[in-house]
């Protein structure tokens, strides 16, 4: 009995040894993407509609809903993928903030300020003033480039600008990577009716794609943001040419991990007890092979943790939001972050 127990015993080892040495061949970091939602500060800036964010306003928004909000956001951004990266998001672009100093508050909470999250930035003609950004921490990522591209909207001979699209490039583990930070026109005034618009947004996407392919087949480039279309709409699968299946990818196309989360009926925002999945990364193929020995897509998540669901109320089971029917909930965001982890092979 005790020579059985024995055996088994080392087996038990021999088996946990083994999975720890897979474990240590690879580094791992992770990718996300957050919509804060109304990341505004309290004041009253001009050219720029957000006065229903200042004391004086609809949202009584004043220095104390401000420090809690920032304070929810950091704890969120601190649990994100924390179970295989011990330093959980390496990277995260993020939308719907007013400008760079809410970046700056935001970077300095206590859940989060050890990491040491660095800020690219830019002001966009966002008719409300809000942009899209990307935080980083420079022990896993050194920015070489970094510009804002209009995305022109028109409707006819009409013209008009939705946020901008931030495009940074740099090296994660010494390789390059090129990132794509957007938050698409909204839905406002009708999903078809609007359906061109997001489908403009696409194709500058799309145009950046092709040029960085062209001069290198393998380039890793992650399409990430708030797209306000689904993983199946036009915009996303005819523009982007996305496919749900590795192996269908070729280099014109791009693989979206969410587009079966999607299919098992998984969202990320809800609208009238309706599940949508506007908040996507999506990669070009140089992420997808196998047997590369440079980084590589290893899986996608959505983070929506109980915490961060409405209990109660008309928007039981919808992401829990900092506001509910005019009233401040203390909650989060109207969106779930996602975010993905990347591996490379230790040498």
């Amino acid at each position: 009995m005790q020579k059985i127990f024995l055996i088994a015993f080392g087996f038990f080892l021999l088996n946990i040894n083994s999975i720890s040495a897979q474990k240590s061949e690879y580094k791992i970091s992770a990718i996300g993407f957050y919509n804060l939602e109304n990341l505004f500060d309290t004041i009253d800036a001009p050219d720029i509609w957000d006065e229903e964010f200042t004391p004086e306003g609809t949202k009584v928004w004043d220095s104390k809903k401000y420090n809690e909000k920032l304070k929810n956001m950091a704890y969120v951004i601190s649990k994100v993928a924390t179970k295989k990266s011990k330093d959980g998001l390496a990277i995260l672009g993020v939308s719907e903030v007013e400008n760079r100093k809410v970046l700056q508050d935001l970077v300095k909470q206590p859940a989060i300020a050890n990491r040491r999250y660095n800020i690219i930035h830019f002001d966009s003609d966002d008719f409300r003033g809000i942009d899209v950004a990307l935080l980083y921490q420079p022990k896993y990522f050194t920015p070489q480039s970094a510009k804002s591209i209009p995305v022109p909207l028109y409707t006819g001979k009409e013209k008009k600008f939705t946020r901008d699209i931030l495009y940074v490039s740099g090296l994660m583990y010494g390789e390059k990577i090129h990132i794509l930070v957007n938050h698409w026109p909204s839905r406002r005034g009708g999903e078809a009716t609007t359906s061109p618009w997001r489908q403009q947004a696409a194709a500058v996407d799309k145009k950046i794609l092709d040029s960085l392919v062209a001069i290198d087949p393998m380039a890793k480039v992650i399409v990430m943001g708030d797209l306000n279309d689904n993983p199946n709409n036009p915009s996303v699968k005819k523009v982007l040419k996305t496919k749900r299946k590795i192996k269908k990818v070729k280099h014109e196309n791009m693989f979206n991990p969410m587009e079966n989360y999607f299919r098992k009926g998984n969202g990320t925002t809800a609208y009238r007890d309706s599940w949508s999945l506007f908040d996507q990364i999506i990669l070009s193929y140089g992420w997808l092979p196998k047997d590369q020995n440079g980084l590589r897509f290893y899986k996608a998540k959505i983070f929506n943790k109980n915490f961060l669901v409405q209990k109660k109320g008309h928007f039981k089971g919808y992401p829990k939001r900092t506001f509910a029917g005019g009233e401040f909930i203390h909650g989060y965001s109207d969106h779930f972050p996602v975010y993905i982890y990347v591996i490379k092979p230790r040498k």
